[in-house]
């Protein structure tokens, strides 16, 4: 479990301390069991989140259990919902349809180039979502997502790849929150300098960036793909303290 405090200039106070877990790359298949998905929603319960959000590749391939992954996820039941975005998995599973409307039936959302503002008090949580943003395809991240945005709202993006950061904080999103890297899963040091095979795809591969106001939080998710290993990147489940960061102006 790892527990992160999320500066947000200008968070209204009814917003202050909101709990957002999130799950990511669980990848549930031949190397990770239903048993230990099972350990992992148990875990992430004991958290007592306000929200939950899964940022993507739930499985591997085709005929993996989704079906199970989806049962897992929908135990969590915090009290502001439980949201998603799909991950390149989801794509070359050709699952996004079939996960959209089975975790619908679940009580789970996953917002597919939709936002839904969520009402805490006073204040409003605008938590938007985008399908997989291909790395290929970089020039044209995030387009049409500027009209998710709500005003007056803290925006907070789902995206599985977190390269597309840097425009999601021109848009005016307040946090993004993102997987796809498990962190490198292998992430070594050599001569003093880290090896870490995600840093050839994106500058953000770990853990909190930020970019003028924008902040982005990236996790290292819970599976693995290739090989079931993973060295100096352990998986985490991520419980995300939205603070109040300093006045913009």
């Amino acid at each position: 479990v790892r527990e992160v405090d999320m500066p947000i200039p200008n968070l209204p106070p009814d917003l202050q301390g909101l709990r957002v877990l999130q799950l990511s790359d669980i990848h549930l298949g031949p190397f990770l069991s239903e048993r230990d998905l099972a350990r992992v929603i148990d875990e992430a319960s004991n958290l007592r989140p306000d929200i939950a959000v899964v940022t993507g590749d739930l499985i591997s391939m085709k005929g993996d259990p989704l079906d199970a992954c989806l049962r897992q996820i929908a135990r969590l039941r915090p009290e502001g919902g439980i949201f998603g975005c799909m991950g390149n998995h989801e794509v070359y599973a050709q699952v996004q349809v079939y996960t959209e409307e089975q975790a619908g039936r679940l009580g789970i959302d996953f917002l597919r180039g939709r936002a839904r503002p969520l009402r805490f008090g006073s204040a409003t949580l605008n938590l938007a979502g985008v399908d997989y943003q291909s790395i290929s395809e970089r020039k044209s991240y995030l387009t049409g997502a500027e009209r998710l945005i709500a005003p007056g709202a803290v925006n907070v993006l789902l995206s599985h790849n977190p390269d597309v950061f840097p425009v999601a904080a021109r848009q005016g999103f307040d946090l993004t929150i993102s997987g796809h890297t498990h962190g490198g899963q292998v992430n070594i040091e050599i001569l003093n300098q880290e090896l870490n095979v995600a840093r050839f795809l994106t500058p953000y591969v770990y853990g909190r960036y930020t970019l003028d106001r924008a902040s982005i939080y990236v996790s290292r998710g819970i599976g693995t793909i290739g090989l079931p290993i993973r060295i100096g990147a352990p998986p985490e489940i991520t419980l995300l303290r939205l603070t109040a960061g300093p006045t913009s102006g």
